[in-house]
């Protein structure tokens, strides 16, 4: 891929130019809704491969920018879009290891930036609904609790970042489960394990399930994907949420911000 030459379209007076870091599947979604509502401008923001080199004029011409690359070269993209001044939504999964170091680029840059394991809201009202469901079940010791996720073939993280997510609100909110186990078991399972399975094969776009289950009967909650509409019109809103702020912050900000705690 060479590097794109961008111009800057003008805006809604109350609107502003999104650039997009990646336009795969979800930068392609993300473009066709931002240009659908009308509210704000969009612009593709080249990266030379496979070295991820960001074409900076067309950095320099977006208000704030939402990243959908890989965890490859996220952490590349955060210093460069950072030492540009400009705010970003990072949408990228996989890189969470290193959120300290990317709390101090956020806070030696003075820029906004937000992150979040899903934009999706049904998603994130999903993982309040688990960490609920785990309190209530949590009183009763013949129930016990596991997961499963299935996403695509070409996703490159394993698990994802959502089933991280909904374990963090299991292991938090459980009496019993205390450790997350998220691989290929050779044993038995111990009480205080907590195991969230990966599947990873064909178009599936993502569905995460959590199971309480005893000898009487088994509770299901689940989040199935649709398509990728749901994760795009939260990277927007996350956008228009950092626009003017300072300082890191995640998606469960944007949640809060429209009253659901």
């Amino acid at each position: 891929m060479t590097l794109q030459k961008n111009t800057r379209p003008r805006p809604a007076s109350n609107g502003m130019n999104i650039g997009l870091l990646g336009h795969g599947n979800m930068g392609t979604e993300i473009e066709r809704l931002v240009r659908a509502a009308g509210t704000h401008t969009v612009s593709i923001i080249g990266i030379k491969e496979p070295e991820g080199t960001i074409d900076t004029a067309g950095l320099k011409n977006a208000d704030t920018v939402i990243d959908f690359t890989s965890p490859e070269i996220v952490l590349n993209n955060i210093r460069t879009v950072a030492k540009a001044g400009k705010n970003i939504v990072v949408g990228t999964t996989g890189w969470q290891e290193h959120i300290a170091e990317v709390e101090e680029i956020v806070r030696e840059s003075g820029v906004g930036l937000i992150y979040g394991q899903n934009f999706s809201i049904g998603a994130n009202i999903f993982f309040r609904a688990v960490a609920h469901a785990t309190k209530l079940f949590s009183a009763f010791k013949e129930y016990d609790v596991c997961g499963l996720e299935i996403h695509h073939a070409g996703k490159k993280d394993s698990p994802s970042g959502t089933a991280l997510r909904t374990a963090q609100e299991i292991l938090r909110n459980s009496k019993v489960k205390t450790t997350l186990q998220a691989g290929k078991l050779d044993r038995k399972i111990r009480p205080e394990e907590l195991h969230f399975a990966s599947v990873r094969g064909g178009v599936n776009p993502g569905f995460h399930e959590v199971i309480f289950d005893s000898n009487a009967d088994a509770v299901t909650i689940s989040h199935s994907a649709h398509n990728r509409q749901g994760f795009a019109q939260g990277a927007i809103l996350a956008a228009e949420f950092i626009k003017g702020k300072k300082g890191l912050y995640t998606f469960d900000d944007v949640m809060k911000a429209h009253g659901i705690k």
